[in-house]
């Protein structure tokens, strides 16, 4: 538990080593189910605090996030949309996790980065002079698809092998997908990429016991000089930017041999929900997030490659959509527009 200190004469508490984990992994590896199974578990007298960085400019997990975990219940939320967290200088992390530790005083806080982030530039982030004495950097764990480890498009990209590199536990989560062999393949890749020693645990639908969070990260700090990142991304702050008189606001993204495309609509455009699982079922897509407001009530939706899952969500102040994929379909936006129930326009 992070120490708290009152400086004589001052109503501003001091948080100090609070520890702080990072769960990253490539997309569609389940790191949004590993970190909403482990706040299930989160001891009801703690605060939690998750920062959550996501690669499309919209921002859909702080509200699948909070429309099961809200502060009421100790979980505190604050997201980064719109590329890796550790570009610009830092600026857009730092900002967000300030505010959010200023706000939490959380117990432990949970860092996600982007599936296309860069972990080892959040880490440096993590560990400046700034964090040295506020945030005390416990496991880092990384969520891997053992079938990934059949397609180039995973092994030979270097922020795939860098979530592997960093670890100080490797995940092979969806275990209960996985062929004869593949358990084996996954603890021979990370025996060649991975830290000496590094363990590797499997599970399915992210299930991790809390007590794998404990423990200092063995994470070093290596110069990263000419390993440079770029993501292209179309307006900053499109995450809380006002809704225009259209009803919606659309916002595109891409870098890392990725594209994204994302949609926000205000709280009064609804949406058929038959006509929505209808759409976002046949999406060819690496990754798709959602939360709609429908006929039928509020609802969260995840696609990876394996599957379409819908949960109800308690609230939302509106609908949002990010898709991720090689490429774009031009097609996707007319087919979301004819899911709405009473379109604004």
């Amino acid at each position: 538990m992070p120490d708290r200190i009152q400086p004589e004469n001052s109503s501003v508490t001091k948080i100090l080593a609070v520890p702080t984990n990072i769960l990253t992994g490539f997309l569609g590896a389940g790191k949004t189910t590993a970190i909403l199974q482990l706040l299930e578990q989160k001891p009801a007298d703690e605060r939690w605090a998750v920062l959550v960085n996501e690669f499309g400019e919209i921002g859909v997990d702080g509200s699948l996030f909070e429309g099961q975990h809200g502060e009421e219940s100790g979980v505190f939320i604050r997201e980064v949309p719109g590329g890796c967290m550790c570009c610009a200088a830092g600026l857009p992390m730092q900002i967000a996790l300030n505010m959010l530790l200023s706000r939490a005083k959380p117990d432990r806080l949970l860092i996600e980065p982007t599936g296309l982030g860069h972990p080892l530039e959040v880490v440096q982030s993590l560990s400046a002079e700034h964090y040295r004495d506020v945030l005390s950097l416990q496991q880092i764990i990384t969520l891997v698809d053992a079938r990934q480890l059949d397609d180039s498009r995973y092994t030979d990209h270097p922020t795939f092998n860098q979530q592997i590199a960093i670890a100080d536990l490797i995940v092979g989560n969806k275990q209960d997908l996985y062929q004869t062999g593949d358990h084996a393949k996954l603890e021979a890749y990370v025996a060649k990429q991975a830290k000496p020693d590094v363990p590797v645990l499997f599970t399915e639908q992210g299930e991790l016991a809390p007590e794998l969070l404990n423990g200092a990260s063995r994470a070093a700090m290596p110069e990263t000089d000419g390993y440079g990142h770029h993501h292209h991304s179309s307006a900053p702050g499109l995450s809380e930017a006002p809704i225009p008189d259209s009803g919606f606001l659309k916002a595109e993204n891409q870098g890392e041999g990725f594209e994204s495309i994302g949609w926000r609509f205000n709280a009064d455009e609804i949406f058929d929900r038959a006509k929505l699982m209808n759409f976002l079922s046949g999406l060819d897509a690496e990754r798709m997030k959602a939360v709609f407001i429908t006929e039928e009530g509020i609802f969260g939706y995840n696609l990876t490659r394996d599957a379409l899952t819908e949960i109800e969500l308690d609230d939302s102040l509106e609908s949002r959509i990010e898709i991720i994929a090689p490429a774009r379909d031009s097609s996707w936006e007319t087919e979301l527009m004819a899911c709405r129930v009473n379109p604004t326009s």
